[in-house]
């Protein structure tokens, strides 16, 4: 096959086949409005509030034109125009004549169109649908129809709505016999010492069809073929046996291990057509919770917690991850460029797992070849989210379009860990159920097309938790209080919110805007106030509560993500803490689609880590010493309690040791105790000492007094603040933990 790409242009309308007035180059893949933007001097989206300047985009017609170039062509092939997929509803005409209606942005089409060149091939995309019966200028505009919720508005994401050939979009010429499509299924032996794997090879036409399985370093392991002579469309199975292959483990449990295969047809008479792919040989299931199946425990009784620990090749997982959503507002732009530093990112921040957020896109192929070969699992919601998506009889026949053509074309992927019906659809914004049509279709699909392949309805499901999302709850309780008492079988959202990084506030305004930190409307826009309650990300009134005035913006960057690191610390170890009863810990979230100045994100746009990212990425070491602390802020004179433990994932074993345990405090070390403990098997924790000590009392100096809150709401008596660290000496499962010291 032979691709060639066309010269794009594009251009809005009021109406459906009324000329632009005017066209400009378009870049494709991506999206008409930017093009549009770029070319025409519109507002920088990511500044300011100039994102506003936006919204009549989502109103109009859009247009894309392209002439067709002249094909020479040999005997038997033709010309195809293949996309890989349009945002949103779209027409394609060819000198004013119909060639398709089509509505959903995951589905790919193809089109045989004629050689002769010069004819004019137009693209026309209807404005942004919304639902009348939703609230206006609202993500329920959204609730009938595949785009994703989040560009309509959310506390992450502007109320920007991309439009335009966001996927590849070409023409392809092909011969009399080609390859239509490729599935390539496999049954692992119960004792993993083989794998029967089926390619299952739609081709058009005739020839010699093989397939070919290699492993990494390139030799072939399994081989076979079949000879077509028809030229009709038909479906054909080749099987094959791999012997011992290396099973695809994900980070922290083993290698990623893949193997590579190839395709080949060999029409009679012309030169062969090759594809390849690779395959991560692997058994993946959701089984229950240990001590699951006895809850609840009394009379009356209703349903046990959902199945929700990852057991891949036989081993439970505990889950250690994030939320992912799109890491562009214009997903036309995305690539794998924008992919490589945020997945390389979560690799190394010992992420094992990310949750593919329902209200977002569906990711490009490239976030699913690195998550592959990274061994990030992938949770991977569809496209509802927080709506209820009423079971009407077009959405339905809509939904199910989208989600065939999304099943297929991500099933072959190892690090697909489940499917998921979408995000917070059991809750009372949704209003949906396990009796809603659209969750029974998905549920149905997911097993026709994917059966051994887990699902989920909805996240949350029973048992497993979403929130909270700040250092200190409304009563006064900090994450160090309220996590030991939580009982979850998984955390699939919880949140500590903090101020972005210097630069990506800087992206935002002028800096001089941005000091002193308050409520207006460029700060609403990016989130800084008015995302989730009035301060909620920004957290102004708690950072001046634990450490005074801020001086700067800097200040707040600084003490904000210290808060955000090890609250977010406290909230992944203490849930590795409550293993095996909890089995996933996956925080809101990991990245972001533009800047902002405020969120409870990780990885500020467009991959700039953090400086909490660091205390979780210490968090999730697979072997790790750990501490269970009660509070943030301590004073002198106060007994200083911790309880230790050895966190151990994976697939090896920890051998005993000891791990000396101080406090550091205005630069001198107090030795607390030596623990030494006994070896920790594969996938288990050890339980260790609680260590207590009575912090020095110091006279009150001059610099850094504040008058404080505590949680009570009484006054503290001021006094100079400090770092206080506590340190645990034990190898490579050494640990530290930075907290809040007043004299």
């Amino acid at each position: 096959m032979k691709k060639i790409e066309l010269n794009w242009k594009t251009g809005h309308s009021a109406e459906l086949g009324t000329a632009p007035d005017r066209m400009v180059a378009a870049r494709v893949p991506g999206n008409a409005n930017l093009d549009w933007a770029l070319a025409t001097g519109m507002p920088d989206w990511k500044r300011g509030t100039g994102f506003e300047e936006y919204r009549w985009t989502e109103n109009c017609w859009w247009l894309y034109e392209a002439q067709l170039p002249k094909c020479e062509l040999r005997q038997g092939e033709q010309v195809f125009l293949v996309t890989e997929g349009i945002d949103y509803q779209y027409r394609i005409e060819l000198d004013g004549k119909l060639l398709c209606e089509h509505e959903g942005m995951f589905s790919r089409q193809e089109i045989p169109l004629p050689a002769s060149g010069g004819e004019v091939l137009r693209i026309w995309i209807a404005p942004v649908p919304k639902y009348p019966l939703g609230i206006k200028d609202t993500r329920e505009e959204a609730a009938q129809c595949t785009k994703p919720a989040a560009s309509y508005g959310w506390d992450w994401h502007p109320r920007l709505i991309p439009v335009g050939l966001w996927q590849d979009t070409y023409l392809e010429i092909r011969g009399a016999s080609y390859i239509q499509d490729i599935q390539v299924d496999y049954e692992l032996a119960n004792d993993f010492s083989s794998a029967d794997v089926t390619f299952t090879v739609n081709v058009h036409g005739e020839g010699d069809l093989s397939c070919i399985i290699y492993d990494a370093q390139g030799e072939a392991v399994a081989r076979g073929q079949c000879v077509i002579r028809t030229t009709e469309d038909s479906e054909h199975k080749i099987k094959m046996t791999v012997n011992n292959p290396k099973l695809w483990w994900c980070n922290g449990y083993g290698e990623p291990n893949l193997y590579k295969y190839g395709v080949e047809l060999a029409p009679i008479g012309t030169a062969a057509e090759s594809y390849s792919g690779t395959i991560g040989f692997r058994t993946i299931a959701l089984t229950m919770n240990e001590g699951a199946w006895e809850e609840p425990k009394e009379f009356p009784m209703g349903p046990s917690p959902a199945p929700i620990t990852i057991t891949l090749n036989g081993v439970p997982v505990f889950a250690k991850g994030s939320n992912w959503v799109n890491p562009e507002v214009f997903t036309g732009t995305i690539t794998r460029e924008t992919y490589e530093p945020l997945i390389k990112l979560a690799h190394q921040a010992n992420f094992n797992i990310l949750r593919c957020w329902g209200g977002s896109i569906i990711n490009k192929k490239p976030f699913f070849e690195l998550c592959d070969s990274c061994g990030i699992l992938v949770w991977q919601e569809f496209m509802l989210s927080c709506n209820n998506y009423v079971g009407t009889k077009e959405y339905l026949r809509l939904l199910e379009q989208e989600a065939v053509a999304i099943i297929k074309k991500l099933k072959g992927h190892a690090c697909i860990a489940l499917w998921c019906g979408g995000n917070e659809l059991f809750n009372n914004w949704s209003k949906m159920t396990n009796q809603s049509a659209a969750l029974r279709l998905l549920d149905k699909l997911c097993y026709e097309h994917d059966p051994k392949r887990p699902y989920l309805m909805t996240s949350p499901l029973h048992g497993m938790a979403h929130g909270y999302y700040t250092f200190r709850y409304p009563d006064g309780r900090e994450v160090f209080q309220v996590m030991p008492s939580a009982h979850h079988t998984a955390y699939t959202e919880f949140g500590v919110p903090s101020i972005s990084c210097a630069e990506t506030c800087g992206e935002t305004a002028d800096r001089e805007q941005l000091f002193p930190l308050v409520k207006n409307a460029v700060t609403i826009a990016h989130h800084a106030f008015g995302a989730w309650g009035d301060a909620a990300w920004s957290y102004l009134d708690i950072i001046n509560d634990y450490f005074g005035k801020a001086g700067s913006l800097e200040d707040l960057i600084e003490w904000s993500q210290w808060m955000q690191g090890e609250g977010y610390r406290c909230i992944f170890e203490e849930a590795r803490r409550q293993k095996p009863y909890c089995s996933m810990a996956v925080n809101w979230c990991f990245n972001e689609p533009w800047p902002t100045l405020a969120n409870n994100s990780l990885i500020n746009y467009p991959a700039t880590p953090k400086k909490s990212y660091q205390a979780v990425a210490d968090a999730c070491r697979s072997k790790k010493m750990s501490a269970r602390i009660p509070k943030f802020t301590w004073r002198g004179g106060e007994q200083f309690t911790v309880d230790l433990w050895l966190l151990n994932d994976g697939c090896e074993s920890v051998a005993a040791g000891e791990a000396a345990v101080s406090v550091e405090l205005r630069g001198e070390v107090y030795a607390l105790q030596t623990w030494k403990y006994g070896e920790a098997a594969a996938n288990t924790n050890i339980e260790g000492p609680t260590l207590r000590f009575n912090l020095p009392e110091f006279d009150a100096g001059e610099g850094g007094e504040l008058a404080a809150l505590n949680s009570s709401g009484s006054e503290r008596k001021k006094g100079t603040r400090h770092e206080l660290k506590l340190k645990i000496e034990a190898g490579e499962l050494s640990a530290e933990y930075c907290l809040l010291f007043f004299e």
